[in-house]
């Protein structure tokens, strides 16, 4: 049984990483429209650990290379301002290309959402059924 288990956490993981690689990208364009100012990598991540039930939480990092390739799509700018307390830190806000962008990828991941749904509730309720 022990290596069922295994199997199925090695196939949820995989599953979780290819889910998390296409919405992540989305995530970060979301908080960064749905901001006041700026922000820096922290707390775009503490931002998204407080609303997002843990589904981040620990990947920080990986945040930084997403950002970066945001920001050379130019779909971000940054800036690096220095700090009071500790290294300099490099601040993100969504540009006008980011917004144009979001709003694409938000019709496209709700097409999607929704399609996944339907087939998942048709499914699952023919599975009880069964």
């Amino acid at each position: 049984m022990a290596v069922a288990v295994t199997e199925l956490e090695i196939h949820l993981k995989k599953f979780e990483k290819e889910l998390s690689a296409g919405s992540v990208s989305l995530v970060l364009l979301a908080v960064l429209a749905g901001a006041e100012e700026p922000m820096y990598g922290y707390l775009i991540a503490k931002r998204l650990a407080d609303g997002g039930e843990g589904v981040l939480a620990g990947k920080q990092s990986a945040l930084y290379p997403v950002l970066r390739n945001l920001s050379a799509a130019g779909l971000l700018d940054s800036e690096v301002e220095p700090s009071v307390a500790g290294p300099p830190r490099r601040y993100y806000r969504i540009t006008a290309l980011g917004r144009a962008v979001l709003e694409q990828w938000t019709a496209s991941w709700t097409t999607t959402r929704d399609f996944v749904d339907s087939v998942l509730e048709r499914n699952t309720s023919r599975g009880a059924k069964s």
